[in-house]
């Protein structure tokens, strides 16, 4: 397997449970650049909230944006993988306007199959109870944003190799 670098900051995106923390890391080994765990950005009064079962505001959720934002920034140029769950056009926007030549990798699925993954993970602080209010929460990428959607049905590894396969599209970032 051939590795592919790339001057892309991409945020892999998606909602609760499709796989960010999963194939961020493979997409970033793929593509010869570091990869940022994006849930180690969230300050702790989120993760207690989320924790908690309580889902975020927009409020709660814009320095934790800003913060990804500023990883991107300083990888501007140079790549990098990020995750984030990036629901809304209005947080793409507030990272783009942080690190313009970011591109979202949005990966996607069945809520039948997302809840299923859901409830066989452990150890992570999301409940499988939030994923209604995720999906309601969803915009997905619209025609004027740079990325690709990848369905997350199948092997980890063939979900990356979908993704770099889709980024190989992607005209080279405007910095």
């Amino acid at each position: 397997m051939q590795q592919l670098h790339t001057p892309h900051v991409v945020v892999v995106m998606g909602v609760a449970g499709t796989g960010k923390t999963t194939i961020g890391p493979l997409l970033a080994a793929r593509l010869g650049v570091p990869y940022a765990e994006g849930d180690d950005f969230h300050p702790p009064a989120n993760i207690a909230k989320m924790t908690a079962g309580t889902p975020l505001t927009d409020e709660d959720r814009w320095p934790w944006l800003d913060a990804i934002g500023g990883w991107a920034h300083g990888r501007a140029g140079l790549g990098g993988v990020v995750s984030s769950s990036a629901l809304k056009r209005s947080y793409r926007d507030r990272l783009r306007a942080a690190a313009p030549g970011v591109v979202f990798v949005h990966l996607t699925g069945s809520r039948e199959l997302i809840e299923d993954r859901m409830s066989h993970r452990q150890g992570h602080f999301m409940p499988t109870a939030l994923l209604d209010s995720q999906f309601a929460t969803l915009q997905p990428l619209e025609p004027d944003e740079a990325g690709v959607a990848v369905d997350v049905a199948g092997t980890p590894e063939e979900i990356t190799e979908r993704a770099v396969d889709a980024l190989r599209g992607l005209p080279e970032p405007v910095q």
